[in-house]
C-alpha cells in the first residue's frame, strides 16, 4: 500500500455524503498500514497522528473554497475518546467556519463503537512545505 508523500496513512480518503452545513468522509484502517509495526505489540492501536492526518486529508477533499491552494495552519483541538483498531471504518462529520486566516474546520471522527476523537484544525491559504 503506497503512502502519500508526507502522510503516515496509505489508505485511501473518501468522500461521503452531505448534511445540512457538514461534510462527512471515511478511511477503512487497514491492518496492512505500517503505523502498526510495532503500536503496540499484542494490542494495535491506530495513532492519534494518524487520525489527525486523517481529519485534514479529509479536510483538504471537501474545504469550501476548493479551487484555492490550503495547508495545515495549526491543529487547534484534539481529544481522544477511544482506541481505533485494524478494520475500523472511521467517520469524520465536519463542519467549517470561515475565519480571517482561513478555514476552521471541527470533526467528530467515529467507529461503529462510537464517537473515537473531536478534531478542530486551522487551514490557511498557501502550498504547503
Amino acid at each position: 500500500m503506497p503512502r502519500l508523500p508526507g502522510h503516515p496513512v496509505a489508505g485511501a480518503v473518501e468522500v461521503g455524503t452531505a448534511s445540512g452545513g457538514t461534510r462527512q468522509v471515511h478511511l477503512t484502517v487497514s491492518p496492512e498500514e505500517s503505523v502498526f509495526a510495532g503500536h503496540y505489540p499484542g494490542f494495535r492501536v491506530f495513532p492519534g497522528v494518524c487520525l489527525l492526518d486523517f481529519v485534514y486529508r479529509g479536510g483538504l477533499a471537501v474545504v469550501p473554497e476548493p479551487e484555492r491552494p490550503w495547508r495545515l495552519d495549526a491543529v487547534e483541538k484534539a481529544r481522544f475518546f477511544k482506541p481505533v483498531l485494524p478494520g475500523d471504518r472511521l467517520t469524520a462529520d465536519l463542519s467549517w467556519q470561515r475565519w480571517e486566516e482561513g478555514w476552521r474546520c471541527a470533526a467528530e471522527v467515529s467507529t461503529a463503537h462510537g464517537t473515537v476523537a473531536r478534531i478542530r484544525i486551522s487551514l490557511r491559504e498557501g502550498r504547503s512545505t
